[in-house]
């Protein structure tokens, strides 16, 4: 009984500890896994996947033409430079895993109570992307993300900006995998040609497959890294 009563009370602080924490994990998966908020939420993890394409063409040396955000949550990132090559293949690359990588970043922010840091530094990644987006949807999209964040960040208490970090970060990392789940579904149901496996299948000769397994695996390194650091 004592060794219960102790397990019981070790739980009852960690839940206490971790509460805000908690929550914001249930409202990511909330967010991502009922279709009706997912379809209204998707654009934030496009965001981020475009985002991820046009930093990592800017890091490889090659132009960057400009972005563009659809109303079905699709996106495009234009750059230039060779046809072929390294630069190019890790530009396509760098989508997919992209909304993962920035919300293990986030995590380890948000666990080393730098909630604010995390919602400044979205705050300047959209403001970058802004500046290269191209379509009228594209802009209020991103208007409308980076108006939320500021709200918070400007006018939120250090508790709600905790909160809302840390559910930010949830939702892109649950956000990332569920995107590379709709890649492999439609690339299952015969939908293959544009999507970023295929391409890097034409630039490398590696199976499609086999980058979109590389998509799931650095997505799901990112959410189990960030649990640990967020709930461990």
């Amino acid at each position: 009984m004592e060794l219960i009563d102790q397990a019981g009370a070790v739980l009852t602080r960690l839940l206490d500890e971790r509460r805000s924490e908690l929550l914001a994990l249930v409202l990511a998966v909330v967010a991502v896994s009922w279709s009706t908020s997912w379809r209204w939420t998707r654009t934030v993890v496009t965001i981020a996947h475009e985002g991820g394409h046009a930093i990592v063409a800017v890091l490889a040396g090659r132009g960057l033409t400009g972005i563009r955000l659809h109303a079905d949550t699709s996106g495009l990132t234009v750059s230039t430079g060779a046809p072929a090559g390294p630069g190019l293949v890790l530009t396509f690359l760098g989508g997919y895993p992209a909304p993962g990588l920035l919300g293990l970043g986030g995590a380890v922010l948000v666990a080393a109570d730098r909630a604010e840091w995390a919602l400044w530094i979205a705050l300047v990644l959209l403001a970058a992307t802004l500046v290269h987006v191209r379509n009228l949807f594209g802009v209020v999209s991103v208007v409308a993300t980076g108006a939320l964040v500021a709200g918070v960040a400007f006018g939120g208490s250090p508790r709600l900006q905790d909160g809302f970090a840390a559910a930010l970060v949830w939702f892109l990392l649950l956000g990332g995998l569920r995107a590379v789940r709709e890649l492999q579904r439609s690339r299952g149901r015969g939908r293959r040609g544009a999507s970023d496996a295929d391409m890097l299948a034409r630039l490398t000769g590696v199976a499609g497959g086999m980058w979109a397994g590389l998509f799931w695996l650095i997505s799901g390194v990112a959410v189990i890294t960030a649990a640990w650091v967020l709930l461990g």
